[in-house]
């Protein structure tokens, strides 16, 4: 899927979800001006290294923050997840930003939620500004499978062969984590986005997905 925007933020919670969620679109579209803000493991010795080479081959740029990401994940107050994303971002204005689904990619991570409700809700109160919202659109069957595509979101893109290989590689080779792995396995091969043109629409989904629960 070819991208005319130019200056595109990326905002995630850890070092390999850009890769996972959306790695091939971003292979593919090479003369875009990609930035990605990571919000955790900025002190991880292991992680932060590996993120910063799996930057340069993805041809972006991009940065780390800290919070908390311990195995509890313990809640954390939104109004600190939005002034750590505020303060990586080297811009406030944006053609495309993409980041988490308030939902997350699978059951559960929080952190991917409370990252994507940040977002949106920076977005709807104009402390940032883009001209389209994407958040990733993966779906485990309430942990029944792997993390997989959901059919009906609104961008669907197919990664080539070559594209998904590097994709693979950066998940395994440079990442390092083992093909039994849950990321190897998860590597979705399709790639799936909802998108929003206005911060309204983003809100009201936010809201809709906060009453579900």
């Amino acid at each position: 899927m070819g991208l005319s925007r130019k200056n595109i933020a990326v905002i995630t919670a850890h070092p390999d979800d850009e890769t996972l969620w959306c790695g091939g679109t971003i292979l593919i579209n090479p003369n875009c001006n990609w930035f990605i803000a990571c919000l955790c493991r900025k002190n991880d010795k292991n992680r932060a290294p590996k993120f910063y080479e799996v930057l340069k081959i993805l041809n972006a740029r991009g940065v780390m923050g800290n919070l908390d990401d311990t195995p509890e994940q313990q809640p954390l107050s939104l109004k600190i997840v939005k002034e750590v994303i505020v303060g990586l971002l080297p811009s406030k204005n944006y053609d495309l930003i993409i980041t988490h689904d308030p939902s997350g990619e699978y059951t559960s991570h929080r952190r991917h939620e409370e990252i994507s409700r940040a977002v949106i809700e920076l977005w709807y109160k104009n402390k940032i500004s883009t001209k389209e919202l994407w958040t990733f659109a993966y779906e485990d069957g309430n942990k029944k499978y792997l993390s997989r595509k959901k059919d009906s979101a609104s961008i669907q893109v197919k990664l080539t062969e070559e594209i998904f290989d590097l994709k693979y590689k950066l998940i395994t080779e440079i990442y390092g984590f083992p093909p039994d792995g849950f990321e190897a396995l998860t590597t979705p091969k399709e790639e799936a986005f909802w998108k929003f043109k206005t911060p309204v629409d983003a809100y009201i989904w936010l809201r809709k997905d906060e009453i579900l629960k």
